[in-house]
């Protein structure tokens, strides 16, 4: 199984956008998910350190919520820019997305130790609005399902 993500969509994100304590590549403290396509899916690879431990032996939910998070908000990213005609590292900036809801179902205790996987079926719902459904894997092992539906990040997000 391919575990990298080659040219991830945060990569071309701006500076300014950069900072997502899930997905930004320039938040020193935070998780560095990187999200691209693998054919007509998305992915994103993470490896959990000691301590995202819930108690010995496995994750702690919050990194799996955060991992679906980003990873539906990230693949949103991608379907648009596609649509749009542009793939990552095309020099072409990317559309920013947003949270609107996010959805979580915890099918069984994702292990500590394990290489994450999440894997993003994308549907468009309007065209600011974006559902992405996500399955969580541990190796081959199906941990963890959601749902997230991202928009555009609207203009007043940005500091004046």
């Amino acid at each position: 199984m391919e575990n990298k993500v080659v040219h991830a969509i945060q990569d071309d994100y701006p500076d300014d956008f950069a900072w997502c304590f899930g997905c930004g590549r320039l938040n020193e403290g935070g998780y560095h998910f990187r999200t691209g396509w693998q054919g007509e899916e998305t992915v994103t690879f993470y490896g959990p350190e000691q301590k995202h431990m819930a108690l010995p032996g496995f994750v702690y939910g919050g990194l799996i919520a955060s991992f679906i998070d980003c990873h539906g908000t990230g693949s949103a990213a991608l379907a648009l820019h596609r649509k749009n005609g542009h793939e990552p590292g095309s020099g072409e900036e990317p559309p920013r997305f947003v949270t609107a809801s996010l959805h979580v179902n915890y099918v069984k205790p994702t292990p500590q130790g394990k290489g994450l996987k999440a894997v993003g079926k994308v549907e468009e719902v309007h065209p600011k609005k974006w559902k992405v459904a996500v399955d969580v894997f541990a190796d081959d092992v199906l941990c963890a399902t959601g749902e997230v539906v991202a928009v555009v990040m609207p203009s007043t997000f940005l500091q004046k």
